[in-house]
C-alpha cells in the first residue's frame, strides 16, 4: 500500500510495512483514524501498519481511503504546535498543561461518579464491579507514574536540553542515563494500556445499556474521552518526547 497525502504543503508516503507510529508523526491527524478502527498508536506504535490492520480487522484499502480523507481534513488536531520541531521544554510544557492536569482531573471527578453508577445499577450489571476496578487500577497506577514524571524525568530533560543550548556540562544523571527512566516509564505506560483494552472490552465499547441513566451515559461518555486523552498523552511521550531526549542526551 501507498499513497501521497497531503497537508498543507507537506508530502508523504504510506506503506504497509512503515510503522504505526512514523504515520502519527507524519500525519497527526491519523490519530482521530486510529482511535476509529481501534489500531493501537501509542504503546502499539512500533508495530508494522500491515500487521495492526490485521490485528484491527480493517482492510488495507479502507484504512488508506480514510487516511487520504485525513490528509486532506482541514483538521486542528492538536493545534499549531508541530510537535517534532517544538523544544522539548515545549513538548513537557504541553504535555503537563494540556495531558497531566485533564488526567488528575477526570480521575477526581470520575472517581465518586463510578461509585454512584455502581451503587445504582451495579445489581442489574454486574460487569461494572469490574470496571469500577479497573478504573482504580489505572488511577493507581498513574498517579505514581506522573509523579516520577514531573518531579523526576521531566526536570532533568529540561535541564539537559538548557545545559546543551548554553554549552555547559550535561547535568548530573542520578539514574544512570536517561534511557533508565524511559524505558520503566514505557513499561508503566504498557500496564496502562492494557487496562484500558480490559476496560472498552468489559464495557462493550463504552455501550451504556437501555436502563441506563444520565449518570451511566456521563460516565462512559468521560471513561472514552479519557482513553482517548490518554492515547494521545502516551504517544506523545512514548513516540516524541522519549527518543528525543534519548537521542539528546547521545550528542552530548
Amino acid at each position: 500500500m501507498s499513497f501521497k497525502g497531503h497537508i498543507g504543503r507537506q508530502k508523504m508516503t504510506i506503506s504497509s510495512t512503515m510503522k504505526v507510529r512514523d504515520v502519527v508523526l507524519e500525519l497527526p491527524q491519523a490519530t482521530r483514524v486510529f482511535e476509529k478502527l481501534k489500531i493501537d498508536y501509542c504503546c502499539g506504535g512500533d508495530k508494522p501498519l500491515g500487521e495492526a490492520c490485521a490485528t484491527a480487522g480493517v482492510e488495507v484499502a479502507n484504512l488508506e481511503r480514510m487516511l487520504e480523507e485525513a490528509g486532506r481534513a482541514d483538521v486542528q488536531g492538536n493545534g499549531s504546535l508541530d510537535f517534532q520541531k517544538v523544544t522539548l521544554t515545549e513538548l513537557i510544557g504541553h504535555i503537563l498543561d494540556k495531558h497531566h492536569v485533564y488526567t488528575k482531573e477526570e480521575m477526581a471527578r470520575l472517581e465518586p461518579l463510578m461509585v454512584k453508577v455502581i451503587a445504582a445499577h451495579g445489581g442489574n450489571h454486574p460487569e461494572l464491579q469490574g470496571i469500577g476496578g479497573l478504573f482504580q487500577q489505572i488511577c493507581a497506577d498513574l498517579k505514581p507514574h506522573m509523579f516520577k514524571e514531573e518531579q523526576i524525568l521531566f526536570p532533568y530533560v529540561v535541564e539537559m536540553e538548557s545545559s546543551a543550548l548554553q554549552n555547559r556540562p550535561a547535568p548530573f544523571a542520578p539514574f544512570g542515563t536517561v534511557n533508565n527512566p524511559v524505558r520503566m516509564m514505557m513499561m508503566e505506560h504498557d500496564t496502562v494500556g492494557e487496562l484500558l483494552r480490559d476496560l472498552r472490552a468489559l464495557s462493550s465499547n463504552y455501550t451504556v445499556p437501555p436502563d441506563g441513566c444520565i449518570s451511566y451515559q456521563t460516565l462512559y461518555q468521560a471513561l472514552e474521552a479519557f482513553e482517548k486523552d490518554l492515547h494521545q498523552h502516551i504517544h506523545l511521550e512514548n513516540n516524541i518526547l522519549f527518543p528525543r531526549a534519548i537521542e539528546l542526551e547521545g550528542s552530548r
